[in-house]
């Protein structure tokens, strides 16, 4: 038997921002959330190309189902990085959104566009092109 397929999963602070962040600014669609009435503490996320992401509200108790402790957490974890046709025009309407710009669009020497917005959590997220198409 062979694994079929992956997607990352967050652990987020405020979990309503998150979604926002992932549904409004970065165009994901919700496509499960947990419980299917009231808040959600867990949703997952979408995009056209079925890309997906989970998407968790840290636990009252600070622990996952895993019983390991969710926070306090140091550094950062993870990165994402989504494609865009224009990445120039994407980072732009990210920081009129407030989020914060952690490296401005830049062509890179293997051949994409590139550049990093922070995600309510502070997790890099690399906005990407390549080099021709933004």
């Amino acid at each position: 038997m062979a694994y079929r397929s992956a997607f990352p999963m967050l652990i987020c602070d405020d979990l309503a921002r998150s979604i926002a962040f992932y549904c409004d600014a970065l165009g994901f669609t919700v496509a499960y959330r947990f419980p299917e009435d009231g808040d959600p503490v867990y949703v997952a996320v979408e995009l056209t190309d079925g890309s997906k992401l989970g998407l968790g509200q840290v636990a009252p108790d600070g622990k996952g189902v895993h019983g390991l402790p969710q926070r306090p957490a140091t550094g950062h974890h993870f990165e994402l990085c989504v494609y865009h046709d224009d990445v120039d025009a994407a980072v732009a309407d990210l920081e009129r959104r407030g989020h914060p710009v952690l490296q401005r669009p830049n062509d890179t020497p293997w051949g994409e566009r590139i550049a990093f917005v922070a995600d309510p959590d502070g997790n890099p997220v690399m906005i990407t092109a390549s080099a021709g198409e933004g």
